[in-house]
């Protein structure tokens, strides 16, 4: 069962969240895919990610990623093999394309293919000026004097 939500009420009273309600947007438009191939998403730390999929019978010049800004895109294209005959074909050999969208500050660490297995490593890092920081409060002899002037305005006596 598929139930469409209408986010636009949340646009109309939010203020910054437009990437946030926009994912939710467009994953609730996101059309079924066929599932595969398949993959695991595991959170291997406190801001580390890994992506593992299924790609029996890729090789790594098969495969393709690409990251445009909070995007993932990972895709496969097989080289066809039209001089074989096959007489029952049930290992998954078409072209595919899987997005996976990011948080921001999350970047691909490193990727690689081993035993048919493809192994995304992503780490969210937070940039230094948006991590919270301690400010030190100063005493009364710390502080430098504020000067305050007096601003005297001419008065002329009728």
């Amino acid at each position: 069962m598929r139930t469409n939500l209408d986010f636009s009420p949340l646009f109309r009273s939010s203020v910054g969240f437009d990437r946030m309600l926009n994912a939710l947007e467009a994953a609730s438009r996101a059309e079924t895919s066929d599932g595969w191939p398949p993959y695991d998403i595991v959170k291997a730390g406190e801001n580390e990610y890994r992506i593992v999929m299924a790609v029996a019978g890729f090789s790594r010049d098969d495969l393709a990623m690409t990251q445009e800004q909070n995007m993932l895109i990972v895709s496969g294209q097989k080289a066809n093999g039209d001089d074989v005959q096959y007489l029952h074909r049930g290992i998954g050999s078409g072209s595919f394309q899987r997005r996976f969208e990011l948080a921001d500050h999350v970047r691909v660490v490193r990727a690689g293919l081993v035993n048919g297995l493809l192994i995304i490593d992503l780490k969210r890092e937070i940039p230094e000026e948006m991590k919270p920081r301690q400010i030190e409060i100063q005493t009364d002899q710390t502080m430098p004097k504020a000067e305050t002037k007096q601003i005297e305005a001419n008065q002329q006596a009728a």
